[in-house]
Parts: structure tokens; sequence; C-alpha cells
């Protein structure tokens, strides 16, 4: 397994490496999302180096958690899912980053729960910026105040924007979305560079395993891989 996972990074990396723009942007970082991986799987990652870890769910980032490979490596866990509020205080006791914040209510949340249980996470806020009915996030019109809101909470961390690329059937045609999206969630950032920002900028997250070249392109921070990760892993290692 760990040969195959590290052929794997390796592939993932190179992949980076060239789609990278040549007039020097800094590297995008990796997010190895496990949401479909026994908790094994990530410990073998972590073993490799590979420590930022992505869940969906409450239960997996439990599960990463639980496990004394994966928290003793020194790994960093970010929560990358759709987040319920009454499932706010587990997922704030776990997640390092939470990279899914798409309403403006669920800031008010995760600020009361990150101050009473002592926690600082570091909060991305979530675009929507291609219509579809399946997705969440927020509107443009509505990021400066949802930023204000995220300030405004002295336990969150503003750390940047999350945005995913449309699903569309034609390649072709889904390309040239995923790139329409990443270069306007960049310009956005952008155009708010001083926003307070924890890193002086927005960090962005964004691109999966299938567009990351155009993430990468327009210049993400984190890429949130988990198929491409995977590939050739036996089912007795999958959830």
């Amino acid at each position: 397994m760990q040969a195959l996972l590290s052929a794997n990074l390796a592939s993932i990396h190179e992949r980076i490496r060239a789609a990278r723009p040549e007039q020097g942007q800094g590297a995008a970082r990796l997010l190895a999302v496990t949401k479909t991986v026994r908790p094994e799987v990530a410990a073998e990652l972590a073993a490799l180096g590979q420590l930022d870890l992505g869940e969906n769910r409450p239960q997996g980032l439990a599960a990463l958690d639980a496990a004394d490979r994966i928290r003793s490596a020194g790994a960093r866990l970010h929560f990358i899912g759709q987040l319920q509020r009454n499932k706010a205080r587990r997922v704030v006791r776990l997640a390092d980053e939470i990279h899914s914040v798409d309403r403006a209510e669920l800031i008010e949340t995760l600020g009361r729960v990150a101050a009473e249980e002592q926690r600082q996470p570091r909060i991305y806020l979530q675009l929507k910026l291609w219509p579809e009915e399946n997705k969440t996030g927020l509107a443009e019109a509505e990021l400066d105040a949802a930023i204000e809101a995220v300030l405004a909470q002295p336990a969150l961390v503003l750390q940047g924007l999350m945005v995913m690329a449309p699903w569309i059937e034609d390649a072709a045609v889904a390309a040239r979305a995923a790139t329409e999206v990443f270069e306007r969630c960049a310009a956005i950032a952008a155009e708010r560079r001083d926003a307070g920002w924890a890193e002086g900028r927005a960090q962005l997250s964004m691109g999966m395993s299938g567009d990351l070249e155009a993430a990468v392109r327009a210049g993400s921070d984190w890429l949130r891989i988990g198929s491409a990760l995977f590939e050739g892993l036996g089912p007795e290692l999958r959830r």
C-alpha cells in the first residue's frame, strides 16, 4: 500500500509542477481527502509526510483523530463538507481548518463554539460562483458582510476562500467552466487583499483531482485531492 500511495503522491506533485505558471506562483499544497478510505490508509499517508488530511463528515474527522499514528505524526485535520450548525462543536473540537463556511448564520455558531472550546480554527468562506441547485455557498454580494462577521469573532481566524467547480458532463465545457470559476475566485480575493486575512492575503482552496491544473494556473493554495491519490487501492482499504 505504501508504495502505491507514494507513487500516486509523486504523480500528483508532478501534475502540480507541470501546471504551475512560468512567471512563478507559489506551489499549491496538497490536501488529501480521505473520506473514501480507511484510517490506516490515512496513517500511511502521514508516514509518507502527507500531513494535511481532509474529511467531509464529523465522524470521519473523529476516526482520523482517534488514530494514534495520524496525530502523533503531526497531521493537520481539515473539514471540507457542508457543516450543519448542530455538528459545529464536534468539528471545531477536531478540525484545524474549516474550508466550507457557506452561510452567514454558521459564522456566529462557529465563533461561539470555538470560544467555548478554546479553539481557533482557520476559516475559509465558501463561494458559489456557478448556478447549481445542489451546491451551497455565499454569493459574491454576501462576501464582505461574511468577512466582517468572521473578523468580529475573536476565536475564528480568517484564512481564505473556497470554491468548487461546477459538475458538467461534457469534459471540454467542464474544463472551461472550472477555469472561469477558479479565476473569478482568485480575482475576488485580489479585490479584497486588505480584508484582514490571517496570512496577509486570502488562501485559496480550489481544485480537485479532475481539475487541479486549472486551479494551479489560477493560483490555488490548497488542492483537495481524493480519487487521484487512491487510484489502484483495493476495496478492502476503502470505506
